[in-house]
């Protein structure tokens, strides 16, 4: 007999976008402006700023996820990681921060306290997580967004547009 799935929790469909909106502007980034450095914060690039959205995310799994078993993935050096390597990278942490949050989900919708976790001024409901990450990821989104424009390296609008398309892409058959 064939268990009936369960649709998946719509905290960890949301990450699920984000993390898909994430790779998808990280994968667009074009070679030029990789390695320009950010308008006004001349010791940051493109490429770093990117770069921290992975060890952001590792920082994290980290601290919430391994006293709980959860693994976090190497972080990348910001200085020589390329596209391709960042993008596999977002992958891997995407799924540390999806394990983080199915544990919370899993828990009553808390992820639990860990004695890493000092900083202490992020409530730990799986909801406040949640937006917590993803906040920070459409920030640093439109701080590469907003750099692109101010470098006269603009990403072409099926980029930009791709920012705000948060349903999965139909297959060939019309389906979701």
């Amino acid at each position: 007999m064939r268990r009936a799935s369960r649709p998946p929790d719509p905290l960890l469909a949301a990450w699920s976008t984000s993390c898909r909106v994430t790779s998808g502007l990280v994968g667009s980034i074009p070679a030029a402006l990789w390695h320009e450095a950010i308008p006004g914060i001349p010791m940051r690039t493109v490429q770093s700023l990117a770069a921290h959205l992975h060890n952001s995310r590792c920082g994290w799994v980290r601290t919430l996820g391994s006293e709980h078993g959860i693994e976090a993935p190497e972080r990348v050096d910001p200085r020589t990681v390329t596209p391709r390597q960042l993008v596999a990278a977002l992958g891997r942490s995407g799924k540390g921060i999806a394990a983080i949050l199915e544990l919370g989900v899993g828990r009553g919708g808390r992820v639990p306290p860990s004695r890493r976790y000092v900083w202490r001024n992020l409530d730990l409901d799986a909801a406040h997580v949640l937006t917590y990450f993803v906040a920070h990821e459409a920030h640093h989104r439109g701080q590469i967004v907003m750099a692109a424009r101010q470098l006269g390296r603009r990403f072409p609008p099926a980029v930009t547009v791709g920012l705000w398309q948060w349903r999965p892409p139909r297959t060939r058959g019309g389906a979701r």
